[in-house]
């Protein structure tokens, strides 16, 4: 049985990093480490937020096929390492955290990746976690919010499209979608 690399994407305030979270405390789930060129903010360790690297690491992993993906945000460049994703699968299935462009490049890169998209409730629901996470300002949520029509319209590119009402049923189901996923080899 292949161990499977999975992306989990959706808009800010469904639920990724804590359905990502999730299942990675359970055995047999690794979650991928992204790199970027943002420098550390306090508390953060190199190798378990990110890797974090200089600009010129990272434009040399992007010129040698290094990332699975990548982008630039904010003048910071932000991507997957595939060796890293390489070894996590030899041993477990590998979960990334990761937006929409990323999950579909990862896809164009790794065809046998499967990508989840985590689903609100309501567009209400989304707001109402956002503002309760308390981490951006009225204007910051109104930017994500925004940004909520154009993910929501890459679901269909997306294997699988599961709704979050609920972090442990969501969680389960997706456990469900990977073991599917397993067994597909098997057939």
């Amino acid at each position: 049985m292949r161990n499977v690399l999975v992306v989990i994407s959706g808009p800010s305030g469904v639920g990724k990093g804590t359905i990502a979270r999730l299942l990675t405390e359970r055995e047999g789930y690794a979650l991928s480490v992204s790199c970027t060129t943002r420098p550390p903010r306090p508390g953060e360790k190199n190798g378990r937020e990110y890797f974090f690297l200089s600009r010129e690491e990272f434009l040399q992993k992007i010129n040698t096929g290094g990332l699975l993906e990548y982008s630039e945000h904010f003048g910071n460049f932000y991507g997957t390492p595939r060796d890293f994703v390489t070894e996590k699968l030899q041993k477990n299935d590998v979960i990334l955290e990761i937006d929409v462009n990323g999950g579909l490049k990862v896809k164009e890169s790794y065809p046998r990746a499967v990508l989840i998209m985590i689903l609100p409730p309501s567009l209400e629901e989304v707001k109402r976690r956002l503002k309760k996470r308390n981490t951006e300002g009225e204007a910051e949520i109104e930017l994500r919010m925004q940004r909520i029509g154009y993910e929501l319209s890459k679901k269909d590119l997306y294997d699988y499209a599961v709704v979050n009402a609920d972090l442990y049923k969501t969680a389960e189901e997706i456990e469900r979608i990977i073991e599917g996923e397993k067994n597909k080899d098997q057939n």
